[in-house]
């Protein structure tokens, strides 16, 4: 019997590798080397998770799990999709583990998390998307490691109905979707998604539990213009979008879309001034933000943000 390949971008395999500028001197990468990052590695292996710290490439990997901070990738390490910006591989997805929710339970538990990220690969060919396992692996967290407050990131559920229902109905702290860059560019960047759909999703989240914090980032260096990204601003906030996190793209491989340019700390400083003036809760803004990194910080003051606007 023969698997299918898990392939990175299999549409871009013989297109010539994209050059990106030099990295600045402001891009700086701890290396993973405590005893910490050793341990928490030890427990996403025992436990059979996948993580988007791992899957992604993501940067901030030494730092965080040096602190027993991962994200969950929950669905299996293969996604349905192709965006231009992402390492997570492409292709044929296996089945759901169904100790996959007890287990990411076990390891907020563990690690003793006060607040912990759960995310996954799109699932296109589920009915629900993946909806259910989310749900599941919230209540588990509840269950097993009570402390813990919870915050989802999604993918976009499109074409299937319900899904985010489910995903609420399972009570949440904070949810997540991104919307990753800014419309224009979406047919490049995120060609299996829409702009308008993922928008959608986040004032539906909203409506359907109006105590959830919402929360949504993109990324800069992509193409975009200063004022598109405020543009973006406002379509969250139309939507009640309580947090927005703003980074720098950093191209994972050279088959990845290039970096446009590196956006200088002092842009992200005025994104996250004027994001604070147009109502946001609160704002992360600079060259190495990610949607989880610093989340449990970020919560906190999500919180204490709202509490503030309550009384005043």
């Amino acid at each position: 019997m023969t698997t299918e390949p898990k392939l990175r971008h299999p549409e871009k395999a013989h297109k010539p590798d994209n050059v990106s500028p030099r990295k600045p001197k402001w891009i700086r990468v701890k290396a993973p080397t405590s005893a910490a990052y050793n341990e928490t590695r030890r427990l996403m292996r025992e436990k059979n998770l996948h993580t988007v710290c791992e899957e992604a490439a993501c940067p901030n990997i030494g730092e965080c799990w040096s602190q027993r901070h991962a994200t969950v990738m929950i669905l299996g390490d293969i996604c349905t999709r192709a965006c231009a910006f992402c390492n997570v591989a492409t292709g044929k997805p296996a089945a759901i583990d169904p100790l996959e929710p007890e287990n990411t339970g076990i390891a907020a538990q563990e690690l003793g998390l006060r607040h912990m990220v759960i995310t996954s690969v799109d699932r296109d060919d589920l009915a629900d998307g993946g909806a259910d396992q989310f749900a599941q692996s919230i209540r588990k967290v509840h269950e097993l490691s009570p402390d813990t407050t919870v915050e989802v990131l999604t993918p976009d559920f499109r074409g299937k109905d319900g899904a985010l229902e489910i995903v609420i109905a399972a009570k949440p702290d904070v949810f997540n979707h991104n919307l990753e860059t800014v419309p224009v560019l979406y047919p490049h960047i995120r060609p299996g998604a829409r702009f308008d759909h993922s928008l959608n999703l986040l004032k539906r989240a909203k409506d359907l539990d109006p105590d959830v914090f919402t929360k949504s980032g993109i990324m800069v260096g992509l193409g975009e213009t200063f004022d598109q990204v405020l543009e973006v601003m406002d379509h969250m906030r139309t939507a009640n979008v309580d947090f927005l996190t703003i980074g720098q793209y950093l191209q994972p491989t050279p088959k990845h879309v290039g970096v446009d340019r590196f956006v200088h700390p002092d842009e992200f400083s005025d994104y996250q001034r004027i994001a604070l003036d147009k109502g946001f809760l609160h704002v992360a803004a600079t060259p190495m933000t990610r949607s989880s990194y610093h989340a449990d910080a970020d919560f906190a003051a999500l919180r204490a943000a709202r509490l503030a606007a309550r009384k005043d």
